[in-house]
């Protein structure tokens, strides 16, 4: 799916779309591990996900639970990308990562014990490769970038793949990770939700370019903007950016472009 880095070009805002917004599916480029099957083991999961998500709005609605992030509409976004990398492979989220969490091997129980305020919640399972959340905005990128360059020194094949909204793209800590990836051309995926608000803060006056996905130019290393409310594109395009990371090609940018239906917590009310 090498298309993907050499056909789209950020600089032009150009999105990568395998199923349109019509549920128009370009057969051409669907990936061919996607079959019926798997697609409808991955919209049950989604499904999931969001049936987890009411519930958690509920509890914390009815004084069971603290503020708690909601993931509506980012779904795709998250199954999607999860899909693509292995288990061996860390996963590094912010703070609206509940989906992609899930997907790699946190149980959902601990989960709901995080936002409730229990520490049990943030202790993965032996052998699950994700880190706990991580509130401060940016500041799980740098992990994600020590932990993919511990792996390069150690010959190891393991990735870091890490999630932040476009809110964090206007962070310092951003562009220090991005820098060191791009330098040491360490195995890192950088996955940004562009989701259209940071807090209250609206994309448009976040920042200057034309996409952040462009970002990446400056860092010597491929920026992709993709829909990310079309699962397979998600899938496709972190396929392809696994495949780079993992053949020593270095990190990569994705700009998923989705939308974040509610507020951006419980304590922020529209």
């Amino acid at each position: 799916m090498s298309e993907f880095f050499e056909k789209y070009d950020p600089l032009k805002a150009e999105m990568v779309q395998i199923l349109d917004q019509n549920g128009n599916l370009n057969e051409d480029l669907r990936p061919k591990e996607l079959t019926d099957e798997v697609i409808q083991q991955l919209y049950e999961k989604m499904l999931f996900c969001r049936m987890c998500d009411e519930r958690a709005l509920k509890m914390q609605r009815s004084g069971r639970m603290g503020t708690y992030t909601s993931i509506e509409g980012q779904e795709a976004c998250q199954i999607g990308s999860e899909f693509a990398i292995d288990k061996k492979d860390w996963l590094i989220p912010a703070f609206r990562e509940t989906a992609a969490m899930w997907a790699h091997g946190i149980p959902m129980e601990n989960i709901f014990l995080y936002w409730i305020g229990n520490e049990a919640g943030s202790h993965p399972p032996e052998g699950v490769h994700v880190l706990p959340v991580s509130i401060p905005v940016g500041s799980q990128m740098l992990h994600a970038v020590g932990i993919s360059f511990a792996s390069k020194m150690r010959k190891e094949k393991e990735i870091a793949v890490t999630y932040f909204g476009d809110g964090a793209t206007s962070e310092g800590d951003f562009h220090e990770a991005m820098n060191f990836a791009g330098v040491f051309k360490t195995p890192t995926i950088f996955i940004c939700q562009n989701n259209q608000y940071a807090i209250s803060v609206p994309r448009n006056i976040q920042s200057a370019s034309k996409t952040l996905a462009q970002k990446a130019i400056a860092y010597g290393f491929p920026g992709v903007l993709v829909d990310g409310n079309d699962i397979f594109a998600m899938y496709a395009v972190t396929k392809e950016a696994v495949k780079r990371a993992r053949s020593g090609e270095g990190p990569t940018l994705i700009e998923a472009y989705t939308y974040r239906f509610g507020d951006h917590t419980t304590a922020d009310d529209a």
